[in-house]
């Protein structure tokens, strides 16, 4: 999954917006008033910069932290939270290197966990378009 679809994957849930506060490098992905994904171009490693490329991007996602363990010990481009709290967050490098079911699955746990937080008002306005 590259950017542009993981872009139109995150505005296709219910409710979602995409607003820039944090500058406009990084994509903030909301449900009504609460995040639940960032998508922002990455940062390879020091000394690894090539034409002034910054590497693929990157997402965050928010996780179950048992589930954030499993999911960065089975994929390499899982790695804890950039920026973010690593017990409950991960952030998918989307170098093409997990398949695109996967990141999909990955992005709707990180909706459905911000959602579960929610009103039971909100809650229900918002399953009922799933």
């Amino acid at each position: 999954m590259n950017q542009l679809v993981a872009k139109q994957y995150l505005l296709q849930k219910p409710f979602s917006t995409e607003n820039y506060p944090f500058g406009e490098g990084v994509a903030v992905f909301k449900v009504k008033t609460k995040m639940f994904a960032t998508l922002s171009l990455g940062k390879m490693a020091k000394g690894k910069k090539t034409e002034g490329l910054d590497g693929p991007y990157w997402m965050n996602l928010k996780c179950d932290p048992n589930h954030a363990l499993e999911l960065r010990d089975i994929f390499p481009s899982v790695i804890p939270g950039y920026h973010m709290n690593k017990v409950h967050w991960n952030t998918v490098i989307l170098d093409g290197s997990i398949p695109q079911g996967e990141v999909a699955r990955m992005i709707d746990h990180s909706f459905e966990l911000v959602v579960a937080k929610m009103t039971k008002k909100d809650q229900q306005s918002i399953l009922v378009h799933l």
